[in-house]
Parts: structure tokens; sequence; C-alpha cells
């Protein structure tokens, strides 16, 4: 499949869709279970456990996306860096934002040096970078 701007983005349905499901019910009934264990104390203490663990698994959940997502950052940072130097001679523009260069990435070579000034002489957000491109280079390694 081509890959343009309209369908670039990606989503794992069993981790973006079921497992965060998944979680956010599970904190929603053991916050349900401990306020209703806090009158009679009879298993306050696992159900305060529960919602320890399902509160440890929300914060997992963002934390497992967010590492690997600021890893893969930085190797875009290094490729469009090295990209832009070999079309330009010159490394990129350090005002360049990292969202910035990560929308960059989807611009062809053709493109990509004007734009990269484009983006810095109009401040060009991450989403209106990614619309002036013409011609989509696809990245299908990102998840």
């Amino acid at each position: 499949m081509e890959q343009n701007y309209k369908n670039h983005a990606r989503l794992v349905i069993g981790f973006h869709g079921v497992l965060s499901i998944l979680l956010i019910a599970g904190l929603i009934g053991s916050v349900m279970n401990f306020y209703t264990s806090l009158p009679s104390s009879s298993n306050l203490y696992s159900a305060s456990l529960i919602m320890l663990l399902f509160i440890c698994g929300v914060i997992m959940f963002a934390f497992i996306r967010l590492f690997p997502l600021k890893a893969q950052d930085r190797a875009i940072r290094a490729e469009e860096n090295f990209r832009h130097y070999l079309l330009t001679g010159k490394p990129f523009p350090p005002a360049l934002r990292t969202g910035q260069i990560i929308a960059l990435r989807f611009a062809s070579d053709e493109e990509f040096p004007a734009l990269v000034t484009r983006a810095l002489d109009e401040n060009l957000k991450s989403k209106e970078i990614k619309q002036s491109i013409q011609k989509w280079k696809a990245d299908h390694y990102r998840v």
C-alpha cells in the first residue's frame, strides 16, 4: 500500500485498542471496588492492592510506549541530519525542532532541502510539514 498523509499513522489494535481499553476498564473497576470497600474495611487491603496494580499498569503502558518512541526520535534525527548533509553539504540547522524533523522524514530528496528551509522560515508545525509534501517517502518501520 502506498503511504501518504492520510494513511501514515500506524495503530496496533492489540496495544492501542484492546490493551488500553482493558487497562482503563480495570482501573475504573478497581477504583469502584476500593470505594465500596471503604465503609466495611473487610477487603480494603486487597482492593487497595488491586487498584495499585492497575495504576502501575497504566503508568507502565505509557512508559512502554514513550521510551521506544524517544529512541526512534533520536535515530530519525540522526538519519535525517545525515540525509540533509548528503543533500546540502551542511548539517541540520539547530533551530529545527524534533517534531519538525520527524515530519520532514516523509519528504522526498527533491523537496527535502527546500522544505527544511520553509519549516524554519515559516515555523511550520509537524502537521503542516506533512501536508506540504508533494512526493511522499514512506516510513513503514515506525510503530
